[in-house]
């Protein structure tokens, strides 16, 4: 198979990020990093389908060199690759598919292994792996090059409690204890399948040791009915296509109390507005519910489809305000801002649930029967 020339590979670059409707600033942003990458390739005689994740870590190293040499210690630091994944991006477009990165060493060898090991455990479970599958499959390939790095490419074999132990620790400091626990049970799913795969002896998922969670701990704040008013008139002042996006969330999150995935997965065919319904898919029971489109939702999000959305093909409402235009995924990141610009300071978490327990509260102190509410 003919290998395509950099200018080909960059030609087929650009198309794919014009396509995902990327600025022109950062189309060009992104090609002349790929280009660089490319360069750096050339130099060292590397054809692009030979890169692996180690020689991506080394042009990073290398670039991050040459900026605090031209700009000097005293620079603000500035990732020399936007995103830190576009070199790879180059490489993405050698073919039709790209083919997953090659080993440099043995301990690349035995972590892409394992990981894709643990992923496939996942496939075979669900028809597509849960969001919570991406962090496990990060906590797999750090602490397996935490281990590699310390202790040789075999060490595998001879992991014991101590090892355990002082990963844990050197994971602790930065992490709150439930982001804490998250990393235990993490680590627990990936040593189980270590030795069920034979590459430790025994299992030491019983011996990582995580924080306790208390019932309840981490219950959010719940937001008064002149803060919830005060967030949503300070969200209606700003009309810009992020400011439309985020009024019309807050409305639904204070008028129905929904869960941020129900708000997320909300879809165009979803709202009927001749009926003025709104059909919701709960995440949990995936159960539907058909609830009266209240007027301020309506407005709010009539007035994003019409001025703010980006005019994509993709079904669902919501959408990123930046390229790649795809559904949103969290709301915290929207929340968040617009409680701080407001004013609004809740006591414990700030997330999207402090408007479903307010909602909650106020059905309950209206007496309202929750029974059937999901």
């Amino acid at each position: 198979m003919m290998l395509k020339s950099n200018e080909e590979l960059i030609a087929q670059l650009k198309a794919v990020l014009v396509g995902q409707c990327y600025h022109s600033k950062a189309i060009s942003n992104y090609c002349r990093c790929a280009r660089r990458f490319l360069d750096f390739l050339e130099r060292r005689e590397i054809q692009v389908e030979d890169v692996t994740q180690a020689l991506v870590s080394t042009y990073i190293s290398y670039e991050s060199g040459m900026l605090r040499k031209h700009h000097g210690q005293s620079a603000p630091y500035q990732h020399p690759i936007p995103r830190a994944r576009n070199p790879c991006a180059a490489a993405a477009c050698a073919g039709p598919v790209a083919a997953p990165l090659k080993a440099a060493c043995a301990a690349e060898a035995v972590r892409f292994e394992s990981v894709a090991n643990t992923r496939s455990g996942f496939m075979r479970r669900e028809a597509s792996p849960p969001p919570a599958s991406r962090h496990l499959i990060w906590e797999a390939r750090h602490f397996l090059t935490w281990q590699f790095e310390r202790n040789g490419d075999n060490s595998l074999t001879g992991l014991g409690v101590d090892d355990i132990g002082r990963y844990m620790d050197m994971r602790a400091p930065k992490l709150t204890r439930k982001s804490l626990s998250a990393v235990a049970n993490r680590l627990r799913s990936l040593l189980r399948h270590l030795h069920r795969v034979g590459r430790t002896a025994i299992d030491l998922s019983p011996h990582v040791i995580g924080p306790l969670i208390y019932a309840y701990e981490g219950v959010p704040s719940i937001l008064e009915r002149d803060q919830v008013a005060a967030v949503l008139k300070a969200a209606g002042k700003d009309r810009t296509p992020r400011g439309l996006r985020d009024h019309a969330i807050l409305q639904l999150l204070a008028t129905y109390g929904l869960r941020s995935s129900e708000i997320c997965n909300l879809r165009l065919e979803d709202i009927n507005w001749r009926a003025e319904s709104i059909r919701i898919r709960h995440t949990k029971t995936r159960a539907c519910s058909f609830l009266p489109l209240m007027e301020p939702v309506g407005e709010a999000v009539l007035d994003y489809l019409r001025a703010g959305r980006p005019a994509i093909d993709a079904r669902e409402i919501f959408i990123r305000t930046r390229a790649p235009y795809r559904k949103l995924r969290m709301l915290d990141s929207v929340v968040r801002p617009r409680l701080r610009h407001a004013g609004v300071k809740p006591r414990g978490e700030s997330g999207a649930h402090v408007f479903r327990h307010a909602r909650a509260v106020e059905m309950l102190r209206a007496s309202v029967p929750t029974e059937d509410h999901r």
